[in-house]
Order: C-alpha cells, then sequence, then structure tokens
C-alpha cells in the first residue's frame, strides 16, 4: 500500500515537474490587464467576441511551439540567437531587450496598484471600516515576494508559480458552476463578427494583446534553457506548448462567461476589477465571490514574479550565460525592479495609465517578435532537420498577418485613451 502511495505521489510529483513552464507561461500572460480585459468584453458584448480568445490562444500555441523548438535545437535563447544569427542582430536585440524591460515594469507598476485597490477594498468589505492601507500592503507583499527570489532556486519560483495558477484556475472555474454561461451563446461566440459598438475594436485587440504577448514568447526559450531540455524533449515541448495555451484559453474564458452571464443581460459594464467584485457579492454572496477574488490576487501575483524575473533572464539570455539566481546582479536588479511596483500606490497614481503604456509597446513589439521567429525556425544552417515544417510555417504566417491586424484598432484604441486620461 505504501508503495502504490509513493508510486502515486511520484507520479504527481513527475506531473507538476513536466508541466512547470506552461504554468510558468500562463502566470505570465494571464494578470490582472486579462481579467480586466475579458470581464469588461463579457459584460458588454456577451461571449461574442469568444472568437478572439481563441484565435489568440491558438497564435500563443503556435509561437510558444516556435520559440520552445529553436531552443532545444541549437541551445541558444532568442535574444542571443538574433545577435549572433540576423544582420545588424546586435542593435535588433538590444531594442527588443529594452523594450520587453520597459513594458513588463510598467505592467509591474499597474498590477501592483491594481491587487493594492483590490486588497483594499475587499478588506473594507469583509470587516467594515475603510480597509487595510495601501501602502502597508503593497510593502508586506513587496517582502514576501523578494523573500521567494532571494532563496535562488529556479524550482521553487516554479513551485510557487504552480500554487498561484492553480488557485486561480480552480477560482474561476469554481466561479462558472455559481453563474453557468450559455451554450449557445458560447457557440455563437466562435464565430468571427465585430459587434456594434465605439469600443468593440478596441476590446478585441485588448483580448488579444493580454493573451498573445511578446515577452511570453521570448522568455520561452530561456524556460527551456532552464529545463534542460534537449532533442528528445522537442514532443515533450509541443505538449507543454498546448497546455500552456489551453490553459491560457479556460481561466480568459471562464472570466468572460462569469462577466456575461451575471451583467450582459442586465447592461451593465465592468471596467474596474474591485466594480465587478462589488457587483457579484449580492447575486452570488460572499463565499462565491471569495473564489473570485482569490483567482484575481493569485492572477496578481503568478504574473509578479515571472515579471520581477524577466530583466535578469533576459540579460543573461543576451550574453547566453546561464543565469545565476543567487548572484549579486540578480538580486539587485530584481529588487529595482520590485521597488518600482511601489510607484503607483505609494504615489497615489492611477494604474491604468502604466497599462495603457504597457501595452502600447505590446502593439510594436509582436509583429517583430513573430517575423524574427520566422526566420530562424527556417534557417537549415541552424536548425537542420528540424527546420519547421509545413504547418507551423502556416501558423507562422497566419500569426504575423494577425498581430499587424489586430495592430490598427489596438493604435487607434491607444490613442483614444491618451485623450481621454490627458
Amino acid at each position: 500500500m505504501s508503495n502504490n502511495k509513493k508510486s502515486i505521489f511520484k507520479r504527481i510529483s513527475d506531473f507538476i515537474v513536466s508541466i512547470g513552464p506552461a504554468f510558468f507561461v500562463v502566470g505570465y500572460t494571464i494578470g490582472t490587464g486579462s481579467i480586466i480585459t475579458m470581464a469588461s468584453a463579457g459584460s458588454r458584448y456577451g461571449m461574442e467576441m469568444l472568437w478572439a480568445l481563441v484565435l489568440a490562444c491558438f497564435f500563443s500555441f503556435v509561437l510558444l511551439e516556435a520559440y520552445g523548438r529553436y531552443t532545444i535545437v541549437t541551445g541558444e535563447g532568442s535574444l542571443y540567437g538574433i545577435k549572433k544569427h540576423i544582420k545588424g542582430g546586435r542593435y535588433i536585440s538590444v531594442i527588443l531587450l529594452a523594450g520587453l524591460i520597459f513594458i513588463e515594469v510598467l505592467a509591474l507598476i499597474g498590477i501592483m496598484g491594481i491587487v493594492t485597490d483590490l486588497i483594499h477594498d475587499w478588506t473594507g468589505l469583509l470587516f467594515g471600516g475603510e480597509g487595510w492601507n495601501s501602502v502597508k500592503i503593497v510593502i508586506g507583499v513587496s517582502l514576501i515576494i523578494y523573500s521567494v527570489l532571494m532563496t535562488g532556486k529556479y524550482s521553487i519560483f516554479e513551485k510557487v508559480l504552480i500554487v498561484f495558477v492553480g488557485t486561480m484556475g480552480v477560482s474561476f472555474l469554481m466561479t462558472i458552476f455559481f453563474v453557468p454561461p450559455s451554450i449557445s451563446a458560447m457557440a455563437k461566440g466562435l464565430i468571427p463578427s465585430i459587434p456594434e459598438g465605439t469600443n468593440a475594436t478596441i476590446l478585441i485587440a485588448a483580448i488579444v494583446g493580454t493573451t498573445f504577448t511578446a515577452p511570453t514568447f521570448v522568455v520561452r526559450g530561456i524556460l527551456m534553457k532552464e529545463k534542460t531540455w534537449d532533442l528528445g524533449k522537442l514532443k515533450h515541448a509541443r505538449k507543454d506548448a498546448i497546455q500552456g495555451a489551453t490553459l491560457m484559453f479556460f481561466i480568459s474564458v471562464a472570466v468572460m462567461a462569469v462577466a456575461a452571464t451575471a451583467f450582459y443581460p442586465i447592461g451593465r459594464h465592468i471596467d474596474k476589477v474591485v466594480e465587478m467584485v462589488d457587483l457579484l457579492k449580492p447575486l452570488l454572496g460572499e463565499f462565491a465571490v471569495s473564489f473570485f477574488v482569490m483567482g484575481i490576487i493569485s492572477a496578481a501575483m503568478s504574473s509578479v514574479i515571472p515579471i520581477i524575473m524577466l530583466a535578469p533572464l533576459l540579460i543573461s539570455d543576451y550574453k547566453n550565460e546561464k543565469v545565476e539566481y543567487k548572484g549579486k546582479s540578480f538580486r539587485i536588479i530584481s529588487g529595482v525592479v520590485l521597488a518600482l511596483g511601489l510607484i503607483v500606490p505609494a504615489g497615489g497614481f492611477r494604474p491604468v495609465f502604466a497599462m495603457i503604456v504597457s501595452q502600447a509597446f505590446q502593439v510594436f513589439l509582436l509583429p517583430a517578435i513573430v517575423l524574427i521567429i520566422m526566420y530562424l525556425v527556417n534557417n537549415k544552417e541552424l536548425m537542420k532537420d528540424n527546420v519547421a515544417g509545413k504547418w507551423l510555417n502556416l501558423g507562422l504566417v497566419a500569426s504575423a498577418l494577425f498581430s499587424l491586424y489586430i495592430s490598427y484598432p489596438a493604435i487607434i484604441g491607444l490613442i483614444e485613451s491618451f485623450n481621454t486620461i490627458f
């Protein structure tokens, strides 16, 4: 009996380790920006934009597969590959490095601000009064996160992310049981269409922009190197990419479905996470809403850790050096990035502005990220027998066209957002 138990635990442990990269990718991609976007789309248009989410997750799989394949075959991260194998690549890789770090720092600032507001307001609802002090909350959260990073072990970071992403997924899926979506509405939402409404195209672009994200794919190769996956793991890497894209879809569609079921029929539009929590409480009760709040907080925390790690990971990739998690540079850079997350809650600024700027830079980087990997995985000198095949190339071409197509409404929407703010 004990051997059977040990065997079961061993299988569970092996399964968790095998999907670690997928959980990292999901935790990195699905944050508060995704939650707000899916909730807003569901509350305004029901499930009519489900097709955009499906395409975004499918193209995410294509890019995860391409970037993972390149690293497994060549043993190189993508930034180093750009620097080494593309003409003018040194300048291109430096621009990408700086751009990716910049947009993720801005995203961190926005996430920390949003989650601080959420905890502040939710504790006020639970315990009465004004809620917990925002500055104390963000400092406490920052200290906890930094203590995890200071362990200097990638395996620990991965396990923490598995807990957060698992909690996020279970929490949002549990919420669906209290407000189950209409199957017919979901089926109708799979048919591509742009609903009538002044902000419909902007929301579609936002759905894509918060799911089909450039930094996710660049960091993919770094994770493959951390797992020391070789050519024998090519099929396993593809399975991992499928798992990551599938998890992203189910978590995102759960949020969209809850908003579509609870708020779309009554015409109540959601633009803030806290607003959605407040409105769900009388409909579902504190117990059910607690699942949703746990999901939001887990989404935020699962994004914060990878974002803080991004800068040292990308720098190591550019230099083609092993990441020294216990090294001085990792601790300093991580500490500086984390400290920047205190700007919004400590200064009382609006986190939405930081999120908007972050998404603006995504628009310009994504097409470049797609075109670059198309070149690298089709380089026979580098890839040899593992050069991209017909189906992967077809997916990459479709991904490139899709990223270019979605850029126009995204740019228009961002311009309108800036005009509104200023």
